[in-house]
């Protein structure tokens, strides 16, 4: 699923081409993406037709369109769901999913998903903040972002310290990579216990995981093949950046020491066993 860096990437690009256009047709092309509008694909595209994009918004790895009239298009990318501008006479990429049209001509903004994990659903006043999505936390890109509170509710946790970072409710937009980069940088254990870790050691790795997105963010975010890609249909390549994600076996950058990768919550860890030993008090 993409993470922070790679939804703020493709609301920068959606704002630049959906902002103050208004929607002229809506055409769904397979149900699967809209399913939790209940009404269905064809309500769905009529509740679309004639409404007026705002700006694009974002909490963590969340990703809404509001309307002008206050209402919203919530979208959830999944593991696959991407955003693509086209012009209408484009032939469709594979997967595409909704196209939509817009009163001033092109491009057309196509929705496409291979895997169909994701998908749009309106969201009633959900401009300022979707009801649906309210009960994540703040981000570290937040300008409200309160890292005292996101500190001290991490230290009165009492679970390993990946699964706290995880989170959405604790801190938003961290996932399986930047996670891992940021624990590799503050030379911490995945595991260690978060009702241990000393107050300067909380601050720290979220400090490192806010700096190791932002430069993903400089970078186009990361792309490992092409199920995500900004809305030109470019790939990031803060891939070639990265520390320990992806790099089993390789030397650490710090000390040389191969990089082992572990399971962890039905997904994988990647760490530095020299860098980053298991703790005395561990919660895996």
């Amino acid at each position: 699923m993409p993470e922070l860096p790679e939804v703020e990437v493709v609301r920068r690009g959606l704002a630049g081409g959906i902002t103050g256009r208004r929607i002229a047709s809506v055409d769904v092309l397979h149900p699967r993406p809209v399913r939790r509008h209940l009404p269905g694909p064809d309500d769905f595209a009529l509740q679309l037709v004639g409404r007026r994009f705002a700006e694009p918004r974002r909490r963590g790895k969340y990703l809404w369109l509001p309307f002008a009239d206050g209402d919203a298009l919530l979208a959830h990318l999944g593991m696959s769901g991407q955003f693509r501008f086209d012009p209408a006479g484009a032939a469709d990429a594979a997967n595409t999913r909704v196209r939509i049209s817009f009163d001033d001509g092109d491009p057309q903004l196509r929705f496409v998903d291979q895997r169909m994990f994701g998908g749009l659903s309106m969201s009633p006043d959900g401009a300022a903040l979707p009801a649906e999505i309210a009960h994540i936390a703040r981000d570290p890109f937040d300008p409200e972002f309160d890292l005292a509170a996101a500190v001290a509710r991490l230290r009165a946790k009492k679970t390993g310290l990946k699964r706290a970072l995880l989170d959405q409710q604790l801190v938003s937009g961290i996932g399986n990579i930047y996670a891992d980069e940021a624990l590799w940088r503050a030379r911490l254990h995945y595991a260690r216990a978060t009702d241990t870790l000393p107050r300067a050691a909380a601050v720290e790795i979220i400090t490192q995981a806010a700096a190791v997105m932002r430069e993903a963010l400089g970078e186009g975010g990361t792309s490992f093949d092409s199920l995500y890609v900004n809305v030109n249909g470019s790939s990031g390549y803060f891939d070639r950046s990265l520390a320990v994600y992806g790099r089993q076996d390789e030397p650490c950058r710090r000390c040389g020491t191969p990089i082992r990768r572990e399971p962890f919550m039905n997904r994988s860890s990647y760490r530095c066993p020299r860098c980053q030993r298991v703790p005395r008090h561990a919660r895996f």
